[in-house]
């Protein structure tokens, strides 16, 4: 969703005449898009902020003013602290504001001219009446793979989580507003599009002919769209796994066969501890209806170890979900103190050393299961978008349906021109831990034809 959001700032910033630069040093505006869900990644925007303070000053000792800007949820959360502890940094704003950018800049630039010095910075991290995306340009983004928010905010409230803080309430876009910016998107050459939500299958939006269409329904009219070839979401809350939605997963085929469905433990008490709404054995559930519609299912999850309270044996139950049922890849995290949330004044920590020990055991575990996965797919054909170049001109990357990482060596870089952007039949050759390895199948015409010009 940040890289949705970032691009998204650059088309507001497009008509005011920025344009992206390759570095710091040449940029007049640089802007952090920031996460909080845990503390290191808040700390890392201040060590970010320390260093281009240096760029700052050094522009300003001889050269055109620099701006500094800080997005998303970090910005959120600390409001005039972040001001307070780095007061060079020009624009503060919250992931609901980006829009007002341009107002904000002129704000700034206003201030920058009636004082000097710092505390002169420009905040907004209000929450806005009205939505953001009624406020936003057509989405301008092109490539093969794109993104697409359909769905913001959060009404769950588990306990270890900012998010309903800094991204606020649920919305969800309007469906006609989704659809056209999504036939925008594969005009501009889109063949995946990957629906973005902090929780996305509890969309909820207006339905172009009166009422409401939850995702499934959503789903169902993104793929008549002609040109579009694969759908995504993330990411996902068991408690709004609807039977319509898992039904969704047999019957459209341009669903790709890959759910990121995060449970966190598999401890009830823990699960209870952090208010996730569901036991072990509904999301158990879950899993074997999605796998009974669509048997090849890949799945992917989170975990957090350590959430206070938690003992050996409730870590244990968590290695039994996961051998239980089996991961294509997974994201886990000692858990992170987030102030503001319950689970900041809950009693029972964890010793780290306790939370690094399990989350080693458990890291270990998934990763094995993954490197299992991507070696049950050697010798095998399958169809891969190549959506990025690769190292030389003769290799591209792209995903499988099952969403692993997959590097094609072409024989000529005039074969891989043709073949970018394209679906392409390729033989997996080998598999490590993050990646496959691959040739084409088979040369198409087109790109036989492109390699003998």
């Amino acid at each position: 969703m940040n890289v949705y959001d970032a691009r998204r700032m650059a088309d507001v910033l497009a008509p005011l005449g920025y344009a992206h630069v390759e570095t710091p040093e040449d940029a007049d505006l640089i802007i952090l898009n920031t996460c909080h869900i845990r503390e290191k990644a808040a700390e890392k925007v201040y060590s970010e902020l320390g260093r281009l303070r240096q760029l700052k000053g050094d522009r300003e000792d001889g050269g055109d003013p620099m701006m500094i800007g800080v997005a998303g949820c970090v910005a959120q959360a600390e409001g005039t602290e972040m001001l307070r502890r780095a007061p060079y940094v020009d624009l503060v704003f919250g992931p609901q504001t980006y829009h007002r950018l341009p107002e904000m800049i002129a704000r700034a630039l206003r201030a920058a001219g009636e004082t000097s010095g710092p505390g002169r910075g420009v905040i907004d991290t209000e929450f806005p009446v009205e939505s953001k995306f009624d406020s936003l340009p057509q989405a301008v983004e092109t490539g093969p793979s794109a993104f697409l928010t359909v769905q913001e905010g959060c009404d769950r409230f588990c306990a270890f989580c900012v998010v309903p803080y800094t991204r606020g309430a649920e919305y969800s876009r309007p469906a006609e507003d989704v659809l056209a910016e999504a036939r925008r998107l594969v005009e501009a050459g889109a063949r995946e599009i990957t629906l973005l939500g902090q929780n996305v299958n509890a969309y909820h939006g207006a339905a172009p002919s009166g009422g409401e269409w939850r995702l499934a329904a959503l789903l169902e009219a993104l793929a008549d769209i002609d040109g579009l070839d694969r759908i995504r979401y993330t990411t996902s809350h068991p408690r709004d796994m609807t039977a319509d939605l898992i039904e969704a997963h047999g019957r459209i085929g341009k669903l790709m066969p890959f759910l990121h469905l995060p449970v966190q433990s598999g401890s009830d008490q823990v699960l209870a501890a952090m208010n996730r709404q569901h036991r072990v054995e509904d999301y158990l559930r879950i899993i074997d209806q999605l796998r009974e519609q669509r048997p090849d299912l890949a799945l992917s999850s989170d975990f957090i170890v350590g959430h206070p309270g938690e003992t050996e044996e409730d870590f244990e139950a968590t290695l039994a979900l996961v051998r239980q049922v089996g991961y294509a890849q997974a994201y886990s995290f000692k858990y992170s103190l987030r102030p503001g949330t319950p689970a900041s004044v809950m009693k029972d920590a964890v010793p780290d050393g306790e939370k690094s020990d399990r989350l080693a055991r458990l890291q270990s575990l998934l990763k094995d299961q993954q490197q299992a996965f991507n070696d049950s797919f050697a010798g095998l054909t399958v169809p891969v978008l190549l959506d990025r170049r690769g190292r030389g001109d003769a290799q591209l990357a792209g995903r499988t349906p099952w969403m692993q990482a997959v590097h094609v060596d072409f024989e000529a870089s005039s074969q891989a021109d043709a073949a970018y952007g394209r679906t392409v039949s390729v033989r997996i050759l080998s598999a490590h831990p993050n990646s496959l390895a691959a040739k084409p199948n088979e040369v198409t015409a087109s790109t036989q034809e492109a390699a003998a010009v």
